[in-house]
């Protein structure tokens, strides 16, 4: 995250890189800032997301060198696959809107008509852009790769589509106002890109509902079609696994599983983070801890808020 991104010799420093993704980065150096903020996003989101589950994302510490799990075709990697396409994508495509690169600026004018009570104008954020040049740096590998079943390139690619199609469904019509003491006589509009966040939570979605598939000869050439035959057939918004994940409950390098053992659960709660779930039937051991927090806030005349610091005990429980 220190590098300038100023030379070419520069591209090296990246582990995991394919010749492609160097050669994409001598020549777009400038973007480099933006597919790295994507890889850090990536990670972090991932984690976010998964907070509440047995599998809550902690593989992907090691990225770019992948665990069991992330690297069999699992609906795991399925997810970080379309969420990592999707993070370059929006990167680069922000990055375009906040003059960041030299290339590209603010997204095109929407061809539909607007409203009476607004107009075109700000600085939408730049998919086309982000899109082209997000699906050749996350693509690129699995197309020139020699590593990896040709089943799995096909999962990857399938998946890293549906990421880059969650994100550009998602571009909505973001408006401000303008008037008179904000009477917000007329609105100026521009098409915008929710945070990561959101991306991730529909994608989470798709995780839960993902398909099992193989790599089936079907007329001239190999698709990825449902494993179970009573299975509607696979959408392009669909995202697909090959073969089934560990239950996360023990530690099994082979599998890539790390366990529950001392994660925190909710003994409240009855979702994927309860105790039950959570500790797999093993039970839990609750312990109390104190925390600090603001309290007593007051409100001053003109402008500020003054807290008291209040201790209080909370009881935690972490699987056995």
């Amino acid at each position: 995250s220190g590098v300038a991104w100023n030379e070419s010799h520069h591209c090296r420093l990246l582990a995991g890189l394919v010749p492609d993704q160097i050669q994409m980065c001598r020549r777009n150096l400038e973007v480099m800032h933006s597919i790295v903020r994507a890889a850090r996003q990536t990670k972090s989101v991932c984690q976010k997301t998964f907070t509440d589950m047995r599998w809550n994302c902690s593989s992907i510490q090691r990225a770019p060198s992948f665990g069991p799990d992330l690297l069999k075709g699992t609906r795991e990697s399925a997810f970080v696959y379309a969420l990592a396409a999707a993070a370059v994508t929006h990167s680069i495509a922000q990055a375009c809107t906040s003059g960041e690169l030299p290339l590209c600026s603010c997204g095109s004018v929407p061809s539909e008509v607007p409203g009476p009570d607004f107009r075109w104008g700000g600085c939408g954020d730049n998919l086309r852009y982000g899109l082209q040049l997000g699906a050749a740096f996350a693509d690129s590998p699995l197309k020139s790769s020699k590593l990896g079943t040709q089943a799995l390139k096909a999962m990857n690619l399938h998946n890293n589509a549906v990421g880059r199609q969650v994100l550009s469904d998602s571009l909505d019509t973001k408006c401000k106002c303008h008037g008179v003491s904000g009477s917000c006589s007329v609105k100026t509009c521009w098409k915008g890109l929710p945070n990561l966040d959101e991306i991730a939570s529909d994608l989470k979605s798709k995780y839960l509902a993902a398909i099992k598939v193989t790599h089936r000869l079907v007329g001239p050439r190999k698709q990825l079609i449902p494993k179970e035959m009573d299975v509607r057939p696979v959408k392009e918004t669909d995202l697909v696994y090959l073969i089934n994940s560990p239950d996360y409950c023990t530690p099994n390098l082979h599998l890539g599983s790390l366990g529950t053992q001392d994660r925190q659960c909710n003994k409240t709660s009855v979702g994927s983070d309860s105790c039950n779930l959570m500790c797999c039937g093993r039970g839990y051991n609750a312990y109390t801890e104190e925390v600090v927090e603001r309290c007593h806030c007051k409100y001053h005349w003109c402008c500020y808020v003054v807290c008291k610091k209040c201790q209080r005990k909370v009881e935690r429980y972490v699987c056995k």
